[in-house]
C-alpha cells in the first residue's frame, strides 16, 4: 500500500514538472494565420495535412528530444517520441512525404522558422516578433 502511494506520488510529481512545460507555437512571419486550431496543428506534425486552414504550404519542424518536445508530443500530437518517428518512418517510406527537420536547440528552431516561408514549430518560451509570429492555439 505504502509503495503503491509513493508511486502514485512520484507519478504526479513527474508528470506534473512535464505537463506545465508549456509550448508558444510559432511560425515564419509570412504566414497569414494568427491562430491554428489544435487539430490543424495536429493534422500538419502528423503528416496528414500539407497546409495550413488558408491553403498555404506548412512546414513543420521539431527539437530532437527533450521534455519540451515529449511535452508538445503529448499535448498536441497525443502520441509518444517512439509513436512519432515510427509514424513519420511510415509516411517516407511509403514516399508520402519527409520527416520534419529536428533541431539541437530552440534558438536553431528559432532561426530556421525566422528564415523558411511556411515553417512552424515550438518553443518553451515568448519569442521576439521580429523574427517569428506566434499563434494562437484554439
Amino acid at each position: 500500500m505504502r509503495t503503491n502511494l509513493l508511486l502514485s506520488v512520484a507519478l504526479f510529481f513527474l508528470l506534473g514538472v512535464s505537463a506545465g512545460q508549456a509550448q508558444v507555437i510559432i511560425a515564419n512571419s509570412n504566414v497569414k494565420i494568427s491562430a491554428i486550431s489544435k487539430a490543424d496543428l495536429k493534422e500538419i506534425f502528423i503528416g496528414a495535412s500539407s497546409n495550413f486552414s488558408d491553403g498555404t504550404r506548412a512546414v513543420p519542424v521539431t527539437l530532437k528530444d527533450g521534455a519540451a518536445h515529449e511535452a508538445f508530443l503529448r499535448s498536441y500530437i497525443g502520441k509518444s517520441e517512439a509513436a512519432f518517428r515510427a509514424s513519420w518512418r511510415s509516411i517516407v517510406f511509403a514516399g508520402q512525404g519527409t520527416m520534419p527537420r529536428a533541431f539541437e536547440s530552440e534558438s536553431a528552431l528559432i532561426d530556421y522558422v525566422a528564415s523558411a516561408p511556411g515553417a512552424i514549430g515550438y518553443v518553451t518560451a515568448p519569442v521576439s516578433r521580429e523574427k517569428v509570429k506566434t499563434l494562437s492555439v484554439k
